[in-house]
């Protein structure tokens, strides 16, 4: 789970508008749990814009959100909420809490993919270690490319057979050495990054966003 502090808030239209002390990774769509700001601001909202600039309300006719582009206001963050307006106001009391918890895969998954059979206890331990590390990794990447997914339900087939693979090459990692020079004085070793094939399955050969 990742925290942070807060150092603004403001609440119009039933909309509020906080801005953390530091950029954070908080996505569109994602919940967050916000607390020490008082009520109406504490609770679990989803986050429904990222505005970086100060926040006037909405349109009355079409809803949209309304921003005065001549005050820039970093690391924001709105979220619907149902209380009296609340003037712009620094506030460092408040924290904002989100956590990812991606479950495209499972370590079955793993463990069939890379055949190994039955596993052993240990083995399964670990089985599930890649696995957990490998749906966020890969979640988070799709995110950093400007994919927008459910972190409960993969976007798709390809997607969760590189989700799968990834996991599996966390699982072979294991006891492996890749960084020291051989002894026959040939060039120090090194790890690779994801394979093509893995980046074409996850579809983040290139962001999708500029």
């Amino acid at each position: 789970m990742a925290s942070y502090l807060t150092a603004s808030k403001q609440l119009v239209d039933n909309y509020a508008c906080l801005s953390t002390l530091e950029s954070t990774e908080i996505a569109l769509g994602e919940s967050v749990t916000v607390t020490g700001l008082g009520a109406p601001f504490n609770g679990t909202f989803t986050v429904l814009a990222l505005p970086q600039y100060f926040f006037q309300g909405t349109n009355d006719d079409t809803g949209a959100f309304i921003y005065d582009y001549t005050r820039p206001i970093p690391n924001q963050l709105l979220y619907a909420c149902t209380g009296s307006d609340v003037d712009w106001v620094v506030s460092f009391a408040g924290t904002v809490s989100y956590t990812q918890t991606c479950t495209w895969i499972s370590a079955t998954d793993v463990e069939d993919w890379i055949g190994i059979g039955t596993a052993t206890a240990a083995d399964t331990t670990f089985l599930t270690t890649c696995a957990a590390a490998a749906n966020l990794f890969c979640y988070r990447r799709r995110q950093e490319c400007g994919f927008f997914d459910s972190l409960t339900t993969v976007p798709s087939t390809d997607v969760k057979l590189g989700t799968i693979m990834y996991g599996g090459a966390l699982y072979r990692q294991r006891g492996s050495i890749t960084d020291f020079a051989s002894f026959d004085g040939m060039s120090t070793g090194a790890t690779g990054g994801l394979s093509p094939i893995i980046k074409q399955l996850l579809g983040v050969n290139r962001p999708q966003v500029a």
